[in-house]
């Protein structure tokens, strides 16, 4: 044992303790703007130039919102059948296509601050969030795209398994007109020119000579117009017909898309061998449709379409074709963070390179601009190739 004995130790005199306050002044400080900066809107100092919805120009709005990774999550779980005639089967399946969304919440200064250098994340207006709409018209726009989403990929898989089915033509109606801007009180105060031609319950029978039997009909007659166009209409409203013009718009979500200028009724329906249901929950828009139609190919096929689990974007078309999607690159951030690494994409993405610099060396980006791409990709990378029911 030492015979020493350590001195006692006395405490600064209060004249050496004078820095203390300056510093714990400043620590408060700092908690303190840290903690106005996750309350204070990110809109009241963030701002972005936005092109005008007739595609001429462009001017600043604020960003109050952020497009953000979400999910990724499979698809096989949601998707249930019927009684199944002799003639078909529910094949088992080692792997699974996940479906991918994003979402867009509002931003506050201490996130906008966090997030302003991360290449998945997006800052957004309010009309780039919720369009020139009202919220009862978003509301119908999303179930419509939804229903419509799932009863396309159900018509394109079960023909490609070699099924009887039918795609039965409907008439194009008019549900609600496009708002171009909100009034305070909840309704419409500028809506589309289209409003000044067409009413709810019109019934389209052509556009610019083409013939509207569904939706994508009048999808094609769009394909080469340009917000400012206008373009002939022929409808049917009560027992008569007319011809109009209308003068064609950008569509508040997609400015690179011409749209006419209302929420349509699609009447078009599939008529299929046997019951099939897809589980949406809240999944809102079309962008899952190739997920869709590839897991029920893939349960309704013998052998595993694809050699491992893969992550699939892109709406789909009656045609088989796929179409781009919004939010790509928040997109291969929500794969990355489930381990998959292969993510099949829309080839018409006008935001690819932005994607594979998400992406780095993490996720195999693949192309496809139609399902037999898409099946072929599968088939590349190890899956089975497709056999059709007998």
């Amino acid at each position: 044992m030492s015979d020493t004995q350590d001195p006692m130790v006395q405490p600064p005199e209060p004249a050496s303790r004078w820095w203390s306050i300056p510093m714990a002044s400043l620590g408060l400080l700092a908690l303190g703007a840290i903690a106005v900066a996750g309350l204070l809107p990110s809109e009241t100092f963030t701002d972005k130039s936005v092109v005008d919805l007739d595609g001429q120009g462009t001017h600043r709005e604020t960003t109050p919102f952020a497009r953000v990774p979400a999910s990724a999550e499979p698809v096989g779980d949601r998707v249930s059948f019927g009684q199944l005639p002799d003639s078909a089967s529910q094949f088992p399946t080692n792997n699974d296509f996940y479906f991918v969304t994003v979402s867009e919440p509002p931003q506050t200064a201490l996130s906008w601050f966090v997030g302003r250098g991360e290449e998945s994340i997006v800052f957004i207006t309010e009309i780039e969030k919720f369009g020139r709409s009202t919220p009862s018209e978003r509301r119908q726009r999303s179930r419509q795209m939804m229903a419509t989403s799932e009863q396309i990929a159900q018509y394109v898989a079960l023909e490609a398994a070699g099924y009887d089915v039918e795609l039965v033509p409907g008439e194009v109606i008019v549900d609600q007109l496009l708002c171009f801007e909100v009034g305070a009180d909840g309704e419409c105060a500028i809506s589309a020119p289209a409003d000044t031609v067409l009413d709810a319950g019109d019934v389209l029978v052509s556009a610019g000579g083409t013939k509207l039997d569904t939706l994508d009909d009048l999808q094609r007659a769009l394909v080469e117009r340009r917000p400012g166009d206008v373009i002939e209409v022929e409808l049917r409203r009560g027992e008569s017909n007319k011809t109009v013009d209308v003068e064609l718009i950008g569509d508040p979500d997609d400015p690179g898309r011409t749209l006419v200028g209302f929420l349509p009724v699609d009447t078009a329906r599939v008529e299929l061998p046997f019951e099939v249901d897809i589980d949406t929950g809240a999944i809102g828009g079309p962008s899952a449709g190739l997920a869709f139609t590839l897991s029920l190919l893939d349960q309704l096929t013998p052998g595993d379409l694809s050699p491992d689990d893969v992550a699939v974007t892109g709406t789909i078309g009656v045609e088989g074709t796929v179409g781009a999607i919004g939010g790509l690159p928040q997109k291969v951030e929500a794969v990355k963070m489930t381990g998959v690494d292969v993510f099949l994409v829309p080839a018409s993405q006008g935001d690819l390179d932005e994607a594979q610099a998400v992406a780095g060396n993490d996720i195999e980006l693949v192309p496809v601009a139609d399902l037999d791409e898409a099946l072929a990709a599968l088939e590349r990378l190890g899956g089975d190739p497709l056999a059709a029911t007998d």
